[in-house]
């Protein structure tokens, strides 16, 4: 069942999180903080939505770094229910496709709770002041991937919160698969 992330909570600051990346080290936000403002995104392997649109994900984070954006993928799926989204695959994952940002495993599902995501994807995007900005979409894809002329929502968000510290007004909500929580 399809799930939409909530408006953006503006001012909102970026919770801090130590979370092991595929590539073997520790990352925290500090680690990850872009000078101009931070994209942290809630993804997974396995969800049709984020399958979806993982080039146009990869070809907005590195356009991102370059315009002073930090980026950094977490996966906070329980991979008891959805071995695709085992850490093992997501090292996989982030091999195959080459990720140009940090893929972080969230097994205990602390951040993405202190964060509020509630889909794959979920996008949230700071200013320099770790203050939350942007939480909508990617872009008018859903299931399948948009047109290729869609509107680039997302990118265009994080640039003007590079290049003024705040972000649109108006936005989107994400829409994706929701996460899979752990049995409580």
């Amino acid at each position: 069942m399809a799930q939409s992330s909530p408006i953006c909570d503006f001012g909102l600051k970026a919770p801090d999180f130590a979370l092991p990346g595929t590539d073997g080290r520790i990352w925290r936000l500090a680690d990850v903080a872009g000078p101009r403002g931070t994209l942290i995104m809630f993804l997974c392997n396995h969800c049709p939505y984020v399958q979806a649109v993982l080039d146009r994900i990869i070809r907005d984070a590195r356009d991102l770094a370059a315009a002073g954006i930090g980026v950094a993928a977490i996966s906070a799926n329980d991979p008891t229910g959805y071995p695709q989204d085992s850490f093992p695959e997501m090292q996989r994952l982030a091999r195959e496709r080459a990720l140009p940002f940090p893929y972080l495993f969230d097994e205990s599902q602390v951040v993405a709770r202190a964060y509020g995501a509630v889909c794959t994807p979920d996008f949230f995007g700071y200013n320099a002041a770790q203050e939350l900005q942007y939480r909508g979409r990617l872009d008018a894809s859903g299931r399948q991937a948009g047109p290729a002329d869609a509107r680039r929502e997302l990118y265009e968000a994080m640039v003007q919160v590079a290049e003024t510290g705040h972000g649109p007004r108006e936005q989107v909500a994400s829409i994706g698969c929701s996460i899979k929580w752990r049995a409580a």
